[in-house]
């Protein structure tokens, strides 16, 4: 049980002040607990038992699909969660802090004065979260399994729908079509296709460009099944490729291979993003201004980072991407991407479509 696993790591006390029980309330975390999806929704985990509250719409579907907690159909929020921190006799309460609106603050301000609590608000509860989170169960990784055979489906079917009378934005609407008929509950972020010199935009946003003979086109794509992610980038060249083109295509693949091969459990995140930096920056330096990498779940972009900075020591269970990219501004753009499970002596790449260089 999830949040048997949290209620076991919840300090004794925080700054003095004794913890009984954490509050939770952004839609990521309250899933993660309960397994149920709700737009009115809040968890309350004590030593002994959780609570899912939500309101009469969501009510009967909750009884039915909410995981291992105790599912309460509240009237008016405040005063049921007054019941439950009064009933558990909770004198201090771990809450969300980089996901709390200042709505729900005050609605938990006022309940915790009211039943002479203390809050603590600081990133103690995030960071548990976090830290458990980015270790995928069994479960979770069927579901991220799943989303990413649905995304590598999309790029085979893709590469015959790709020509000349196609523009980024309609193979970008083909591509979430098509993942959405092979059971995808949504896409896992607005995706991404960019063509010749809109590739150099990392970030950039399906236009009306229509694909040309040389173009490079990037596609960053993914879906999502029960709420799990996958994220998967490739670039192909459509007509012809120059040796500029290439030579940049196979300097990104040079290091991504590298930075996949360092991955491992119980090295510090940024020796992978070194990995793929370094070979980079060799002979293009100034192209690559992203990180290597993030962990990939609920959210598309979670901790931890394979980032420069970041000296999180990998874990097995992570599951991350590798994703370097050269930019070169006014010009083209390539990334390539995988999403991998870290292991105790190398990973698994979870991605399965090739990184050849194709020419369509």
């Amino acid at each position: 049980m999830v949040w048997r696993k949290l209620a076991d790591e919840l300090p004794k006390e925080v700054n003095d002040i004794p913890i009984d029980a954490a509050v939770i309330t952004s839609e990521e975390n309250c899933r993660y607990i309960s397994g149920f999806k709700s737009s009115a929704r809040t968890v309350i985990v004590t030593r002994d038992i959780t609570y899912f509250l939500t309101d009469f719409r969501y009510g009967e579907a909750a009884q039915m699909h909410v995981k291992d907690c105790k599912v309460i159909v509240y009237r008016r929020l405040a005063k049921s969660v007054e019941e439950i921190l009064k009933r558990h006799d909770v004198r201090g309460v771990l809450m969300e802090y980089e996901k709390l609106t200042l709505a729900q603050a005050g609605i938990y301000e006022e309940v915790c004065k009211a039943c002479n609590i203390t809050q603590i608000k600081d990133e103690t509860l995030d960071t548990l979260l976090k830290e458990l989170r980015s270790i995928k169960n069994p479960e979770e990784l069927k579901q991220i399994q799943t989303a990413q055979s649905i995304t590598d489906a999309a790029f085979t079917h893709i590469l015959n729908y790709i020509d000349d009378s196609k523009s980024e934005r309609d193979i970008a609407l083909e591509i979430e079509y098509f993942m959405k008929k092979q059971g995808a509950e949504n896409i896992a972020f607005d995706l991404i296709v960019v063509s010749g010199a809109n590739g150099s935009l990392c970030h950039g946003v399906p236009s009306d460009k229509k694909i040309q003979r040389g173009d490079f086109i990037t596609m960053d794509i993914g879906a999502v099944v029960n709420g799990y992610h996958s994220d998967m980038t490739r670039t192909v060249a459509y007509g012809s490729v120059s040796d500029e083109k290439r030579q940049v295509y196979q300097t990104v693949l040079q290091a991504q291979l590298a930075a996949i091969e360092t991955v491992k459990a119980g090295i510090s995140c940024n020796i992978v993003d070194r990995a793929a930096r370094d070979i980079i920056d060799a002979k293009y330096p100034n192209t690559f201004g992203h990180t290597t990498g993030h962990g990939v779940g609920l959210e598309i972009h979670e901790w931890p980072y394979f980032a420069p900075s970041c000296q999180t020591i990998t874990r097995y269970g992570m599951v991350l991407t590798v994703e370097p990219g050269i930019y070169l501004e006014g010009k083209f753009g390539v990334r390539i991407e995988d999403m991998v499970l870290i292991g105790e002596h190398g990973c698994e790449n979870l991605t399965c479509s090739t990184k050849e260089l194709l020419i369509l």
